[in-house]
């Protein structure tokens, strides 16, 4: 700990830099960054507080029932939830709970998380999937709270980066008690991190438990005007250097089907500008979400908002799932099977190995390589053979957590914690 303890010290000037710059660019208030040094209001009422953290939007989401559980169990319950980026605090905040606080997280430096600790109280510390932070789960657990990391996982690449620091990986993960991993390559490699094995909880992905909101029905019926499901796809949540590819799928797929129309679902909808770009100079008709424009008979439809994917999904008869054609590790394929599209993707899908090797074995979606093998894929594609894929990755995913994430809730909510019966006030003291 000590030496990552110096080195945050070190590139303290550079973070600080960072936020300034982003203040200044007005991507960020004062407000914001008081809040990641650990000011801002917490629940100051009685009762237990939990305190959740996700990355972003993606892990928020996915988070969403299990919290809403939580709360359902306890009616004492007070939830803090915070995130990295002003998206998921919007995100959260616009959930509306009133025994939910959403804001951003504190920094990882000790300062920074000894002045929300001392604030907030948390009798619980949960983390959804793998934004580890040092600071953040030693000095949680040394006030007496308990840390657990849920629906957890980590990649082979990050297991031998954190491997190299047996030290700071003792103190990491000696802090956790409980882990609920996503599969069993993860929960392997956080054993051999030093989770201790009683730690271990039933897996659980909690992306398989987000039942997403159907889109407005008075919406639906005026694009679904604009476009058939039979003739649509969707390429859902693209990344830079997916696009061209899926730009040339298209151009490929329409010879073979000449009425075929695409949603392109950038993940950043920041990024439609540069989007917009490529599909002009690939000579596409195409009309965007952003600007209010009418989809009309535009033959690819640029959908740069948030929250609207639900729509997207339901007007689509196959879907090819995004960062699977770079690393990036592959979105979730639960989204799609939900709304009974044809799932296609790519090769890099380490985010849901385990969900995507299912798909495999039953013949349950169309992996590609490239875009060209992505043009040829759907280019064959027929409205019986997407109905037959959407049917049956509906059977391989299971979209239901069943018994599993209550069960997940009453164990967390048991949790012993030193925290409860108060804690020595000198340990909430700022540490430099």
């Amino acid at each position: 700990m000590f030496l990552y303890r110096l080195l945050l010290t070190l590139l303290a000037p550079l973070i600080a830099g960072w936020f300034a710059l982003r203040i200044l660019q007005r991507k960020e208030t004062w407000a914001d960054l008081r809040e990641r040094l650990g000011h801002g209001a917490v629940p100051t009422e009685a009762g237990r507080t939990f305190w959740v953290h996700g990355a972003s939007n993606g892990e928020l989401t996915s988070a969403r029932r299990l919290i809403e559980t939580l709360l359902e169990r306890d009616a004492d319950l007070r939830i803090v939830v915070t995130a990295n980026s002003l998206t998921g605090r919007a995100l959260a905040t616009g959930w509306g709970h009133p025994r939910l606080t959403a804001r951003l997280a504190p920094l990882d430096f000790r300062f920074c998380l000894m002045r929300f600790l001392s604030q907030c109280r948390p009798e619980l510390l949960i983390l959804l999937e793998g934004d580890l932070w040092p600071n953040r789960l030693v000095l949680t657990a040394a006030r007496g709270a308990s840390v657990a990391m849920i629906s957890a996982r980590i990649s082979e690449k990050s297991a031998r980066h954190w491997s190299r620091r047996p030290r700071l990986c003792r103190a990491i993960f000696g802090a956790v008690s409980l882990l609920s991993a996503q599969d069993a390559a993860s929960e392997t490699r956080f054993l051999s991190l030093g989770l201790q094995p009683e730690a271990l909880a039933p897996r659980l992905t909690l992306k398989a438990t987000v039942t997403l909101p159907q889109p407005d029905p008075a919406l639906r019926a005026r694009y679904a005007r604009h476009f058939d499901r039979d003739a649509t796809w969707l390429a859902a949540s693209t990344h830079e250097g997916e696009e061209q590819q899926v730009i040339a799928a298209h151009l490929a797929a329409r010879a073979a089907r000449p009425g075929l129309r695409l949603i392109l679902a950038p993940r950043h909808p920041r990024r439609g500008p540069e989007v917009a770009a490529l599909l002009d100079s690939a000579g596409l008709d195409f009309a965007t979400r952003s600007k209010g424009e009418d989809p009309g008979d535009a033959e690819v439809y640029l959908a740069d908002t948030l929250g609207e994917m639900p729509l997207w999904y339901a007007l689509s008869g196959a879907c090819f799932v995004g960062a699977s054609l770079v690393p990036k590790g592959g979105h979730t394929p639960y989204e799609p099977a939900q709304f009974g599209c044809a799932i296609l993707h790519g090769t890099d899908l380490t985010n849901f190995a385990e969900q995507y090797a299912r798909l495999e074995e039953t013949h349950a979606a169309i992996q590609v390589t490239d875009g060209a093998s992505l043009g040829a894929a759907l280019g064959a594609l027929t409205p019986d053979r997407c109905r037959s894929l959407a049917a049956a990755a509906h059977d391989a995913l299971g979209l239901d957590a069943g018994p599993e994430l209550p069960t997940l809730c009453d164990r967390l909510l048991s949790l012993s914690s030193a925290h409860a019966s108060g804690v020595d006030d000198s340990r909430t003291q700022p540490v430099h």
